[in-house]
């Protein structure tokens, strides 16, 4: 056998995986609840020895609510939930401990000239300024907050250090921080540059995917009109004896049959991408509305949906949106809106618009009104997907969009599955009070 017969087949290279930004932002944020559980553990014995030189019951208090907040912390960057306002709170609350510090000395020579324990979780502090805030507020906290403790660390209550000491501790930690933010920046915008390129290739092939299928289904058809229309016609043009007729009427009903399966399989997009490009979709059209929307995401890693489903949910969940800005708001009340975005085993989604507007009543919508029957109930239909809208007057809205349709229960066999599932007779003034 020749040599090249006896090869192994090559096996297909596996698609590397791109690194996003919701990533990016994971993993600092898991970081920084590394570092701060070991600087807290770092600064915990200063804080025990120097408990004596503060007022009766204040180093206690500063101690439950330094790491109190450095646990609660790392909790929620390992759970990802509510990171952003962990490091506000954090953050705010080691800016008010040094503001109060030198209130809160009550023995100054219990110091014995060291340094406030304080200054050991500085990098927490400035870390936690650049993950939750914008780089121009971030900066500014970066210098601020530890120029504030340089002019404690001088006076009496920090220990009465050297002015150049106090300086040089001041300075060392502006530049940490200042690295620690330059890299957090640095990172963030080489991450959103490759979503960004990500999208508009994705945008640019689903749009040369959706032309050659649309081009492979005019062939299909032009085909099915030439061998079965056509041939119908001539056959019934020709027809003389009953048993011509029945022959040219059967072969009739099987071209129209055809037809409208044809139509009714249209053109597909098979090809798969992951959840997180729905979620950076619907995030950036978020940045266009005026009112702002709660987004949760759980589940997104590792789920993969057909492109032309993408599309569908994202142009769907958009409708819902415009709807709730449009119609949830009553005069004197201001209403919450919140998308959640839930990914259901690896092949199929949950997406929910939901608002505590007015409401409205589904069987009320006229049908003329085409805002939910055709922007979201058929759009969910014609992918193999289901859509719930649950309203009533003075109770919100909520608009369930689910691919495929058994998603709604966990289920996600079984492909492209019947539209299914549609409350309200679809008309456009869904008060998406219930879309977010």
């Amino acid at each position: 056998m020749p040599a090249a017969d006896r090869r192994a087949p090559r096996l297909p290279q596996r698609r590397r995986p791109t690194v996003t930004r919701a990533q990016i932002e994971t993993i600092v944020a898991r970081a920084l609840g590394v570092v701060g559980l070991v600087f807290g553990a770092q600064s915990l014995p200063f804080a025990l020895e120097q408990a004596d030189a503060l007022g009766v019951g204040a180093g206690a208090a500063l101690m439950a609510g330094l790491f109190g907040g450095i646990a609660a912390l790392a909790v929620a960057t390992v759970a990802k939930v509510a990171v952003r306002a962990a490091c506000l709170v954090f953050a705010g609350f080691y800016a008010v401990a040094l503001v109060v510090w030198p209130l809160i000395v009550s023995d100054t020579a219990a110091l014995g000239g060291a340094a406030p324990w304080l200054y050991y979780l500085c990098t927490v502090a400035t870390t936690c300024a650049a993950v939750a805030l914008p780089p121009v507020w971030a900066a500014a906290y970066t210098f601020v907050v530890p120029a504030i403790y340089g002019v404690i660390r001088a006076a009496p209550a920090g220990g009465g250090a050297p002015p150049l000491l106090a300086a040089l501790d001041a300075l060392y930690a502006i530049v940490l921080g200042v690295v620690v933010l330059a890299i957090i920046t640095m990172l963030r915008e080489a991450a959103e540059s490759v979503d960004a390129a990500q999208e508009a290739a994705l945008e640019r092939y689903d749009l040369v995917a959706r032309q050659h299928a649309t081009e492979t289904e005019r062939v299909k058809v032009d085909a099915l009109v030439h061998d079965s229309v056509l041939t119908t016609l001539l056959s019934a043009a020709s027809a003389r004896s009953e048993g011509e007729q029945q022959l040219a009427a059967r072969m009739a009903r099987d071209a129209l049959l055809r037809l409208d399966e044809a139509g009714a399989s249209g053109p597909r997009a098979f090809d798969r991408v992951g959840l997180s490009v729905l979620v950076r979709r619907l995030r950036a059209a978020l940045t266009t509305f005026t009112t702002s929307f709660a987004v949760r995401v759980v589940n997104a890693g590792g789920v993969e949906l057909p492109v032309e489903v993408v599309d569908a949910l994202y142009t769907a969940s958009v409708q819902a949106m415009v709807n709730s800005v449009q119609h949830a708001e009553e005069p004197g009340r201001r209403a919450r809106r919140e998308i959640r975005i839930r990914g259901v085993r690896a092949g199929g989604c949950v997406v929910e618009v939901a608002d505590n507007g007015i409401g409205f009543d589904p069987g009320a919508v006229p049908s003329e009104r085409l805002g939910l029957r055709i922007s979201i109930e058929e759009r969910m239909a014609n992918v193999g997907g289901s859509s719930e809208i649950a309203s009533r007057p003075g109770h919100g809205t909520t608009v369930t969009l689910a691919w495929p349709a058994g998603a709604l229960n966990g289920e996600t066999a079984g492909g492209a599955v019947g539209p299914g599932g549609t409350a309200g007779p679809g008309g456009g003034a869904q008060n998406p009070g219930g879309t977010s």
